[in-house]
């Protein structure tokens, strides 16, 4: 396969490792965070989040992935004035969109703290408020840049956008707790001050592409000029193809969200019910989100960045009717996905505790998260396929599918967690488990639905096999490392980074050895010749 062709695996992977980055440095400034918070300051600004994230999801979370798909589709024909017109219109609704939610969740910010069972979420979702107008704006840029097949803008925004979060979520939260240490709430001042770090992270993040954007302008307009089409889309339909594409996406990705929120309430009326005093509640739920969630979705970050630099590519593939083409897109994307999924859940699964300590401390109850995350480690392979199987059927056209099996899913997930819950008292366990379906029962629908539309059948021993049974023999290298090294150099850290390191070495050399993959495939990722020469150099190939 050519450079040119597969540069969307590359691209995708420059965005994918952007994400995890982001994500890493996220969870990294969650470390002095939850200590300096606690994990019932934790629980408030991760239930604030879940709000402010639907809100954020319902004005403008689905416009890069609209225009993206729709900038490529009309790129691809060279109708730069429609693709400019495109880029126009979605900003026009994305800004109005985005200002009407900004007010209604600054405004309103107390009826729906009400309804979450939340009264101290109040001010952190005041602070969030301004955001979601800002993010409606940048995911226009983004979606602009997506659609010209380059992710790097994004990439460097986002990371851009993380640094200064973890700068001043850190630094507000503490000056804050400092000022009101005094007060009964002393914890929602800190789960505030977070929350302004995440408005602070989106601006720098929309001054960057703003700039990017103005460098490019000129050679927009130029292209534009040189359009000498007639067939000129106007802004009312323009905006009807954005609408129709954003819409089911806005609908399958609120299915997503909302099951977060869902959980945060069922998870508030249980407490409730059973007499959990509002400390532990908002405790356990810290856990479940600040720690539980946050691990997992790291390497779900390249998944999602896949799915992201997929659809245009697949949309363009599919308006020229080029099946067999898209069946190769989608079996090296799968590929390359499971290859970092299956590692990431044997790690997380097998250090768990160690993980947990090193980064967060051994405050609260270590044990409980460590066993939730053994549970629920395999979320991340069942996420990373749904993610990437929702992606390629948003690309394919298919935009009505993904919404269907995230609604089924819901219906499913609801009375498991209220079952697991009010039934069999699994407490935190519960939100895992149920965490888990949902995205499992999202996969094999969307599996079905592709090898039915496609006529296509994923390669099953090099994808998903080998992966698996080379994080296996990693998982039993990286425990036993582990345990020799703290026996020896009774550090928590030392130990978990130098098992991690010989994990890493162990699965990349059993991963060649089995032959997983050929030249031509290890040619066609990030790196790839670099890779290929050190394996042949030892041999492994």
């Amino acid at each position: 396969m050519s450079n040119k062709n597969n540069k969307y695996l590359v691209q995708g992977s420059i965005l994918g490792v952007a994400s995890i980055i982001s994500r890493f440095i996220g969870m990294l400034y969650r470390i002095p965070l939850t200590r300096i918070i606690g994990n019932e300051g934790m629980g408030t600004y991760s239930a604030a989040f879940e709000w402010y994230s639907l809100a954020l999801l319902l004005s403008s979370y689905s416009i890069p992935l609209a225009v993206s798909k729709l900038v490529a589709a009309r790129e691809i024909n060279k109708e730069y004035k429609n693709s400019y017109n495109i880029f126009k219109t979605a900003m026009i609704i994305s800004a109005s969109v985005g200002a009407l939610m900004c007010a209604v969740v600054f405004f309103g910010a107390g009826v729906w703290a009400k309804i979450a069972r939340y009264p101290s979420i109040e001010m952190p979702l005041k602070i969030l408020a301004p955001t979601i107008f800002v993010m409606s704006i940048m995911g226009v840029l983004r979606g602009l840049f997506q659609g010209k097949r380059t992710m790097i803008p994004t990439a460097i925004s986002q990371l851009l956008e993380q640094i200064i979060n973890a700068g001043v979520s850190v630094g507000a939260a503490y000056l804050l707790m400092k000022e009101h240490n005094a007060s009964a709430e002393i914890t929602t001042y800190g789960a505030a001050g977070s929350t302004l770090g995440t408005l602070m992270g989106a601006i720098f993040g929309l001054m960057f592409l703003i700039f990017i954007f103005l460098l490019n302008r000129p050679i927009l307009k130029k292209r534009v000029h040189k359009d000498k089409s007639e067939n000129v889309e106007r802004f009312g339909d323009a905006a009807k193809a954005i609408l129709l594409t954003a819409l089911p996406v806005i609908i399958s990705q609120t299915a997503f969200q909302i099951t977060g929120v869902i959980d945060t309430n069922i998870w508030g009326i249980y407490a409730d019910k059973f007499n959990i005093t509002d400390e532990l509640k908002k405790s356990m739920l810290g856990i479940y989100s600040g720690q539980y969630r946050l691990l997992t979705n790291v390497p779900v970050a390249l998944a999602t960045a896949l799915g992201t630099a997929i659809v245009p590519t697949l949309s363009a593939l599919y308006a020229r009717n080029n099946v067999e083409e898209i069946k190769k897109k989608i079996t090296h994307s799968i590929k390359f996905n499971m290859l970092i999924a299956f590692p990431s859940t044997v790690g997380l699964g097998v250090l768990a505790k160690p993980i947990i300590v090193m980064l967060f401390g051994n405050q609260g109850d270590v044990n409980l998260s460590a066993n939730a995350m053994r549970l629920g480690c395999v979320a991340v392979v069942c996420f990373a396929l749904s993610t990437m199987s929702n992606g390629i059927l948003q690309g394919i056209d298919k935009m009505k599918i993904p919404v269907r099996h995230a609604f089924i899913s819901i219906a499913i997930h609801i009375p498991l967690l209220a079952v697991l819950l009010f039934v069999f008292h699994t407490g935190l366990y519960g939100l895992v488990i149920s965490n888990v379906i949902f995205a499992l029962v999202i996969c094999i629908l969307n599996w079905i639905r592709i090898a039915k539309s496609l006529d296509y059948q994923q390669e099953v021993k090099k994808t998903f096999v080998y992966p698996l049974i080379a994080s296996l023999i990693m998982g039993a290298a990286t425990i036993l490392v582990y345990t020799l090294v703290h026996a020896i150099i009774p550090s928590n850290t030392l130990s978990v980074i130098i098992a991690m390191g010989v994990a890493v070495v162990v699965y990349g050399v059993t991963i060649l050895l089995m032959k997983t993959m050929d030249e031509d495939e290890l040619l066609e990722m990030p790196k790839g010749a670099m890779i290929l020469r050190i394996a042949k150099k030892f041999h492994l190939m």
